[in-house]
């Protein structure tokens, strides 16, 4: 729908109207300056009450179109829904070299631990409207790769570029805790949580996990940490197949005291299955913001009856000018003829 931000100055529109139909002052014999013509028997061209009428009619729409102008007319857009509060979730997923063991079974294949949780995560991402996300990668040392934002879009689209090797082959989850501490925005009123997922112990960065955990406990952040891999795994071999467990190296007992030392909860993924009723879980724990409020984007549109204004007030300038010189040289001719 259309909006006019002055509408009362509508009622400028009748004002030449009111200074055509005041009374004219009595008329000067003499006029109080001459205008001298270029030859001499040669006076401007005069207006017929027809083309009078025209040149009034001209005025008058380009005052209507300058008046609507001046109102300036708003184009207001659909609802669209903004969050009051917002949750603040940054996701920190491992990128280290045991990610890419291919111990998961996804829609009848099997894939490796990175491939998995893309497909996953991504739709939980997907899920997350109204919250702010954020995601870190993190090997040998952590790095955001995408800050604060309400745009979805983006981080499902760096989670997707993400490709094994990155940030090196270690695991840095005290420095993955760390940086997301320091990159969580100063809100009282904002849920701020950290959704940590790897598969194996910390065995890199600057900051042990214990020191992390005491700057998360400090900023009040909730760590809901996530084991990945699978207890058992087939192996083939030159001496046959045998059973091995590729998850020995996961440090469970570390990934339980964060999530309880924050208030959160520490989660066990064997499977796709089991991190798809993770998330699901997630979300009943961390609800979505359902209070929202709406706005309605405005586009100006004042410039289209100013440029109407401008352009008819051109073309009837030029208009004027070429009637003005084709008389011009109409009556100088005839003088020529005369003389």
């Amino acid at each position: 729908m259309i909006h006019f931000e002055f509408i009362w100055l509508l009622a400028a529109l009748p004002l030449p109207l009111l200074i055509y139909w005041l009374p004219a002052k009595k008329q000067v014999q003499s006029a109080p300056l001459k205008m001298p013509t270029l030859i001499k028997g040669i006076q401007a061209p005069e207006f017929t009450p027809h083309k009078k009428k025209g040149s009034l009619a001209t005025l008058g729409l380009v005052w209507a179109l300058l008046v609507l102008a001046c109102t300036q007319p708003q184009w207001l857009g659909e609802a669209v829904n903004v969050p009051t509060e917002g949750r603040e979730m940054m996701i920190a997923v491992d990128l280290s070299g045991s990610m890419q063991v291919e111990d998961m079974n996804l829609n009848g294949r099997t894939v490796n631990r990175l491939d998995m949780l893309k497909v996953v995560l991504g739709d939980f991402i997907e899920r997350r409207s109204g919250d702010r996300l954020g995601l870190i990668l993190f090997g040998d040392d952590a790095y955001m790769q995408t800050p604060m934002t309400f745009d979805r879009k983006t981080v499902q689209q760096m989670l997707d570029e993400a490709v094994l090797g990155l940030v090196g082959k270690q695991t840095a989850i005290g420095d993955a805790i760390a940086l997301a501490v320091k990159r969580f925005d100063e809100k009282k009123e904002s849920n701020r949580v950290l959704l940590l997922l790897t598969d194996g112990q910390n065995t890199a960065g600057k900051i042990t996990p214990e020191q992390a955990l005491e700057l998360a406990v400090a900023k009040d952040i909730t760590i809901y940490s996530v084991g990945i891999g699978a207890d058992v795994m087939i192996q083939n071999s030159l001496f046959g197949a045998r059973r091995v467990n590729p998850s020995s190296e996961l440090d469970e007992e570390s990934l339980q005291h964060l999530a309880d030392e924050t208030g959160g909860m520490y989660f066990r993924a064997r499977a796709s299955e089991d991190m798809s009723k993770i998330y699901q879980l997630l979300d009943e724990l961390e609800p979505v913001e359902q209070e929202q409020q709406q706005m309605r984007p405005l586009t100006a549109l004042f410039y289209w009856p100013l440029g109407l204004a401008l352009f008819i007030s051109a073309i009837a300038l030029l208009i004027n000018s070429l009637a003005s010189r084709s008389f011009l040289l109409t009556r100088t001719s005839n003088q020529k003829e005369n003389n």
